[in-house]
């Protein structure tokens, strides 16, 4: 059996497990999803979304991409922000970045790497605001792991300053933005008490203001 093959056959054995005590189980889950949660989080393959958390299938939708950058202009990922808010009426946007990202790692580098490097454009830049304090890091792990930490809580603020986080909250509508931050090395979720939950958080100059 080839390796692409396995994966087929962990299919089968996976839905017969997940049915194995509720035989109804898909067909529940194909009526509707209605998580509560949104993960923005990294495309590494070593961070599985659900499972890192423990949520069944359903119970979060999940938007992943190299270093978990949230860009306005990509439509993809303000395209799923759009849907969890407004459709799915998620209550928490989690931003789960993890320790040892590759894409960090390649944007402190200064090396060309391709087409990725317009991509991490944003966590140079971050790197640039913040090289006094980071260049003060002797440990090259440390310090891409503090960067790491950083980025994190810069896409929580780029998040608030999206017109649909905001309208949620000139609705009335419940919605808070968390920064987490996953360790490769023991599997642990810290919550880096980054958080923001209403509109008078947003600077002003950032705010789409609503009128009437």
């Amino acid at each position: 059996m080839s390796s692409i093959d396995s994966l087929i056959e962990n299919n089968r054995a996976w839905s017969q497990s997940m049915t194995s005590g509720r035989p109804d189980y898909f067909r529940q889950l194909a009526k509707q999803q209605s998580p509560k949660f949104l993960w923005i989080g990294c495309a590494d393959s070593r961070v599985p979304a659900n499972e890192v958390v423990g949520l069944m299938p359903g119970e979060l939708f999940v938007h992943r991409n190299v270093a978990n950058l949230v860009y306005p202009s990509d439509l993809n990922c303000i395209s799923v922000v759009q849907f969890a808010v407004e459709v799915l009426k998620v209550e928490h946007i989690i931003v789960c970045g993890h320790y040892g990202c590759g894409g960090v790692k390649a944007a402190m580098s200064g090396a060309h790497h391709g087409l990725i490097d317009n991509w991490l454009a944003k966590i140079k830049e971050l790197y640039l605001r913040n090289h006094e304090r980071l260049d003060a890091i002797a440990d090259s792990e440390v310090k891409a792991d503090a960067l790491c930490e950083l980025n994190v809580a810069d896409q929580v603020e780029a998040l608030s300053r999206t017109a649909t986080v905001q309208d949620a909250w000139y609705r009335g509508q419940s919605l808070e933005i968390h920064g987490w931050i996953y360790g490769l090395k023991d599997g642990l979720v810290n919550d880096l008490g980054v958080r923001v939950n209403r509109i008078d958080q947003v600077p002003p100059q950032l705010r789409f203001e609503r009128k009437g």
